[in-house]
């Protein structure tokens, strides 16, 4: 659920944003499941699709793998190349028409970057593609105390424009794909970021289908 970067903002505040107490909560909370739900082996190559200024790309680099970030962004690509983490690259493209040969990368994730591609079905199916083993995706839930308060009517602030999925949509799209094995997982659920919201999280279990964060997981099989 982290924000979009506007017009008006520089990826450099952006990326600043992470560092505040509640971005850093978000921010983790939101790469551990993640990070637990993409089953990483050392040394595999990961692409990181709608990866913006590279927070993420960098964590999963740290976590051992080689990743590729990819994003329509230039300023933001460039941004994230200047910060540096070896195990890195970036490339500009589209995720409706990822620019690699199928199977090209042991596992494909996406962090609240399809809530912004009008053709996301697309965007799915090319990511499905590119994924020789697993695929992981962090979208904005439908059915979260967020949506109510920034999702409605278009959205509002940084949700503006976004998509919020539901799992039965998802379930759907993925289903028609060579996918198996779907796992949901949710965090998030008080995103105020408070004391008490972060001791809530920790009480909660990951299945509870109510936090703004959504991260969906599943096997390729061809």
């Amino acid at each position: 659920m982290t924000p979009t970067v506007t017009p008006a903002e520089t990826p450099e505040n952006y990326d600043a944003w992470y560092d505040t107490p509640r971005g850093r909560w978000i921010g983790d909370t939101e790469y551990a499941l993640i990070r637990r739900l993409l089953h990483l082996q050392p040394g595999e190559r990961v692409l990181d699709v709608g990866c913006g200024t590279g927070w993420f790309t960098r964590h999963v680099v740290d976590g051992g793998a080689t990743v590729v970030g990819l994003d329509r962004d230039a300023e933001a690509l460039a941004f994230a190349a200047r910060r540096g983490a070896e195990g890195a690259s970036y490339v500009r493209g589209d995720a409706i028409a990822l620019p690699f040969a199928d199977a090209s990368f042991d596992a494909v994730m996406s962090v609240t970057a399809l809530c912004f591609v009008q053709d996301w079905p697309q965007a799915l199916a090319e990511i499905v593609r590119v994924s020789r083993r697993r695929f992981v995706l962090g979208l904005l839930n439908r059915h979260s105390l967020l949506w109510r308060a920034k999702g409605r009517q278009g959205g509002s602030g940084a949700y503006r424009g976004a998509h919020w999925h539901t799992r039965a949509e998802l379930d759907r799209e993925l289903r028609a794909l060579p996918v198996r094995h779907l796992q949901f997982r949710y965090g998030v659920y008080l995103p105020s970021g408070s004391a008490a919201a972060q001791a809530l999280e920790r009480t909660l279990p990951s299945g509870l289908p109510l936090g703004a964060f959504m991260a969906v997981a599943g096997d390729v099989g061809r």
